[in-house]
């Protein structure tokens, strides 16, 4: 049993028990969240394709922890002008534990 969900203007595969991350999130650790955005949703050969999405569908998660992720580095130069910057970026994510998939 698996879903495909829209979250932070991302889509992402689930199932229950399973741990993804995403964009920061604002709950706090221990909470449960539902995600409603559910675009497709698939058990043991049968599948629901959401137009554009499931009605009533929702995946709860629980919110494990938030982290920041790994650091990315920027680095512009314009040759032959003494130009250049380096600048370091971590975006703030949230790492979330499918706990069940609701149909209807």
């Amino acid at each position: 049993m698996y879903a495909i969900i829209k979250a932070s203007g991302k889509q992402y595969k689930v199932e229950p028990g399973k741990k993804f991350e995403l964009d920061r999130v604002s709950s706090e650790p221990g909470e449960v969240i539902d995600l409603t955005e559910v675009l497709f949703y698939s058990n043991e050969g049968q599948s629901t394709i959401g137009d554009p999405t499931i009605s009533g569908a929702c995946v709860k998660a629980e919110v494990v922890e938030h982290f920041r992720g790994p650091k990315l580095i920027v680095f512009k130069m314009k040759r032959r002008k003494r130009s250049r910057v380096k600048k370091g970026h971590r975006q703030e994510m949230t790492r979330l534990k499918v706990t069940e998939i609701v149909l209807g």
